[in-house]
């Protein structure tokens, strides 16, 4: 267990020293005073490990302890609490973060696909020891949307948690409105400036958002983590002529992670929508991270700030550092585990929404004329349709409609009548429209 005692600094080991293990030593060396004055008392680094020694990391970690094996932290004398900053779903990290909570200490963590992945079993070993497990960073980073949903949310019934959870994603779909560049384009410029990896599949598949709105709608509804009943659609298809035909028609597009519970049933999905300009979300510009929470009392709660980089995500770590000093504990995920809902998953097919479409088409006669078709005998009500003129590859031609508010499942017939229509040279690009 932690020393909580008032007189006692806290000792934290430092798993990770990449940008964010960096900026935690950077933060506590700046602001030490500061921190032991909220915390109550000190809060000192111990030990640390990291894969390589001899690195220059803008840091002095020579006076700390060194441990080339990582679960060593969490058996020295000399740690009360262990920060898991490695990252990855399971390997070392989980290896290390089982170790410590096994030996009662403080486990704070910014990884959320572990967390997606484990956080259940890890939270039922901290519950069962009394040992803090804390994870801010690993949602939003430094905007306090864990906190926020745990604590300032607690006595509201959420009935519903949504918004733009990925940077890299935000980054990209903003740069395309603003430049007019097409996905690939933007995606290399977003590698370059070093907001996107060079491996983006996560963000841009809608991988990361998805992680972290299993952890969201846990928090917010009580529900057993279920990463794996998450839909996910990423923004790949997107086209830069999308992005205009949605300014044209009063829209933005944004990659937005929603989670309801409806009937008893859990919806968690995470998929490119058209937004409203006056929607809050819809200026949400760059990496910029921002969620909605509706409850029963509350209304609905904005939260807006900072989505990625070193020093925003050692605030949301070291935030937790403050928690676990001041001896506050609780259940991570707002109710012990065992009070947490098994809920299913729920099939969307009768939810009503209005619906963006668009087509790749061959420019022939006939075409418009089979899309429509297919949306008459799908029971799909066609609000507005637009076909752009002949593109300069190949004579195909974009045809884009926005649909009344109907079932998804009518949307889903019309495209199943379509499917290896000779007519389409692409798959349909289907966005749904974010009620305001």
């Amino acid at each position: 267990m932690p020393d909580t005692s008032a007189s006692a600094p806290l000792r934290i080991a430092i798993a990770g020293l990449g940008t964010v293990g960096a900026g935690v030593i950077r933060l506590l060396d700046t602001n030490r005073e500061l921190v032991a004055a909220r915390a109550g008392r000190g809060i000192e680094v111990t030990a640390v490990s990291s894969r390589d020694r001899s690195k220059d990391r803008g840091i002095n970690h020579q006076r700390f302890h060194w441990e080339d094996d990582m679960t060593a932290l969490a058996q020295r004398d000399d740690v009360d609490v262990v920060l898991e900053l490695v990252g990855g779903s399971d390997g070392p990290a989980l290896a290390l973060s089982r170790a410590t909570l096994a030996a009662g200490k403080g486990l704070v963590t910014a990884n959320k696909a572990m967390i997606a992945h484990h956080g259940l079993a890890l939270a039922e070993k901290a519950e069962s020891l009394g040992a803090p497990l804390k994870f801010e960073a690993a949602v939003a980073v430094c905007i306090p949307l864990v906190k926020g949903l745990r604590e300032g949310t607690s006595a509201n019934e959420l009935t519903k948690v949504y918004g733009i959870l990925n940077g890299t994603c935000n980054y990209i779909l903003t740069e395309m409105e603003a430049t007019g560049a097409d996905f690939a384009e933007t995606l290399a410029d977003a590698q370059r400036l070093g907001y996107a990896e060079a491996d983006p599949t996560f963000d841009i598949e809608g991988i990361d958002a998805a992680h972290k709105l299993s952890i969201l709608a846990t928090i917010g509804f009580g529900t057993r983590l279920d990463f794996a009943s998450v839909r996910t659609t990423g923004i790949v298809a997107v086209r830069a002529a999308d992005i205009a035909q949605a300014d044209a028609l009063g829209f933005v597009i944004r990659l937005i992670a929603e989670a309801d519970v409806a009937d008893g049933k859990l919806l968690q999905r995470v998929r490119p929508c058209l937004v409203a300009k006056d929607h809050p979300l819809a200026p949400v510009d760059g990496p910029t991270n921002a969620v909605v929470a509706e409850g029963n009392f509350s209304g609905r709660l904005l939260f807006q700030g900072a989505g990625a980089g070193d020093g925003p995500t050692a605030s949301a770590v070291v935030a937790d550092l403050i928690d676990i000093a001041r001896g506050e504990v609780g259940a991570p995920f707002s109710m012990p585990v065992g009070q947490l809902a098994p809920l299913g998953a729920e099939d969307p097919a009768e939810r009503l929404e209005r619906t963006y479409l668009r087509f790749t088409v061959n420019d022939r006669p006939g075409v418009l004329a089979e899309i429509t078709a297919a949306m008459r005998d799908a029971d799909v009500s066609i609000e507005s349709l637009i076909q752009q003129g002949r593109g300069s590859d190949g004579g195909e031609v974009l045809v884009a409609m926005v649909t009344h508010e109907g079932p998804e499942r009518s949307v889903a017939k019309a495209l199943e009548l379509l499917d290896g229509s000779e007519s389409l040279t692409a798959a349909p690009l289907v966005l749904p429209i974010l009620p305001s």
